[in-house]
């Protein structure tokens, strides 16, 4: 029994009876052919981090062969702000291991994530995917060895408040039905996102829920498991376009805004990392955080002010990057420690057999625990434009590799207490502080940005666009401008509530 495809949730794999990477034209013409599919979608991502979607209908077998072979032209000016009008035609064309049937269209439809091309056939220089494809290349160049990721996607649902079952404020952790309102509408997400081939480890509610102007504001989330990290990316992109629509047609509201209100909790993406070679996880050597993991760690150290230009990306952000609201604000990595920069979860290192303590008539597990650990960056956000931001910190743990004295940095900047504690403010001191504000993080961004360019991973024309737009907010000392005002809060708050 091939353990991939059993109980896989996504009916292409599971009609094919094969893995979504071997999926090939016939493959995808076959599908279309004997399951009555009409429609095929264009997928992909543009400038403003969302998913385009160009729709053909199918007619006969001719043109499916030769929009699947051939792709189509799009206007790449009207997609990207780095491509100019007078030289604008781009070419998308289909991956077909990210075929899935759209849950939502009435019309049987299969939709597909698209790569760039250039006029002469070249996969775009500066296109999302292809930025995220060439940090992963360069990693494994340098190290050996393979990058892979996953998200943690926290977003908030809003809908008139009934008054039944009240929510604690800001104790929604992991909150049952009836006080948590949304369980149901989140596990429907997870089944979509699972169809459309979505790797999700577990969805539950979140810390955050509050009620304003008669609505009820609940947060949510749904944590993936880590895959290659352009996987991760598709898979993120199309979990967000799966919970806005369905949330379109419950008659909800969502949001992946970064900050909401003052003193409420805001909504992160962490990203979490593993280091894979030959299919072993090398986060840990002996029980014990590797030599591997903490050269990862301390290049995302000394990255870590430019990587919010790709994670945090407008002025809302960096409201949520304030001290104690378990959001990080210094520079530091630690163990089960939520008020730092990057986290080493709890990863399964006891030596006790806890399935057979729990279950006495179980025998012996026997499982590889190690594969489960990974690091977890926790400043980026919603507004984060994600292919770059794995991107990003792909270049940043390649970075920890050719560091001189990495290891001597992860062990400067490891903390293990809580830094926001008075007894520790000495401790304080000596960290770096991450930028807080888009302006400032644009000028860290600007300082590094040969890091990013090395091996022709992030191109000059991408640099200088998010330097460009970072910079337009003007919002270099907005924070301190606009603190305790929560009627200009709100205001900036419904300005990017639909980011990302």
């Amino acid at each position: 029994m091939n353990k991939e495809l059993d109980m896989n949730a996504n009916k292409v794999v599971a009609y094919l009876g094969k893995p979504s990477c071997e999926f090939t034209k016939a493959d995808i013409v076959r599908f279309v052919k004997e399951n009555g599919v009409r429609m095929v979608n264009f997928m992909y991502p543009a400038g403003d981090g969302r998913l385009k979607t160009l729709n053909f209908v199918i007619n006969n077998l001719a043109y499916l062969d030769a929009i699947l072979t051939c792709g189509e032209r799009v206007d790449g000016s009207s997609l990207f702000p780095f491509i100019e009008a007078g030289s604008s035609d781009l070419y998308v064309l289909p991956r077909f291991r990210t075929a899935f049937v759209d849950p939502f269209a009435e019309i049987p439809t299969l939709s597909m994530l698209c790569s760039y091309f250039n006029k002469d056939g070249e996969l775009l220089e500066s296109s999302p995917e292809n930025t995220l494809y060439k940090a992963c290349k360069a990693f494994t160049d340098v190290t050996g060895m393979q990058f892979q990721a996953m998200g943690e996607l926290e977003y908030y649902v809003i809908a008139p408040n009934e008054g039944l079952f009240p929510a604690t404020d800001q104790k929604g952790y992991h909150e049952s039905a009836p006080y948590a309102k949304f369980n149901e509408f989140r596990t429907q997400c997870m089944a979509y996102i699972a169809q459309a081939g979505g790797q999700i480890k577990y969805g539950h509610s979140e810390v955050g829920n509050f009620t304003i102007d008669g609505r009820i504001y609940e947060q949510n989330e749904i944590e993936f498991l880590p895959v290659n990290a352009g996987d991760a990316a598709d898979q993120l992109m199309i979990a967000k376009w799966i919970i806005r629509n369905l949330a379109y047609r419950m008659g909800y509201d969502v949001t992946f805004a970064p900050k909401i209100t003052a003193g409420k909790a805001g909504s992160g993406l962490h990203i979490h990392m593993r280091i894979v070679k030959d299919g072993v996880n090398q986060m840990l050597d002996g029980g014990v955080l590797s030599a591997t993991a903490r050269k990862a760690i301390a290049g995302m150290m000394e990255l870590a002010p430019s990587i919010t230009a790709f994670g945090n990306t407008n002025p809302t952000s960096y409201f949520r990057l304030v001290p104690h609201q378990e959001a990080p604000t210094n520079i530091c990595w630690g163990d089960r420690n939520r008020s730092v920069l990057v986290r080493v979860p709890l990863g399964w290192a006891a030596k006790s057999d806890m399935c057979r303590i729990a279950n006495p008539l179980e025998g012996d597990s026997n499982y590889d625990t190690t594969q489960k650990q990974t690091v977890e960056m926790r400043s980026p956000d919603g507004s984060a434009d994600i292919y770059q931001l794995i991107a990003g910190l792909a270049v940043a743990c390649r970075h920890g590799f050719e560091l001189a004295g990495a290891l001597e940095i992860a062990e400067r900047t490891y903390v293990n207490v809580n830094i926001h504690q008075k007894e520790n403010e000495d401790k304080l001191k000596l960290l770096a502080q991450l930028p807080d504000s888009c302006e400032a993080s644009a000028d860290c961004l600007q300082q590094q940005r040969e890091i990013f360019e090395k091996y022709n991973v992030f191109s000059p024309a991408m640099i200088d666009g998010i330097i460009k737009k970072l910079r337009s907010y003007g919002d270099r000392t907005l924070r301190a401008q606009i603190a305790g005002n929560q009627e200009e809060m709100l205001k900036l708050v419904n300005r990017y509530f639909h980011c990302g």
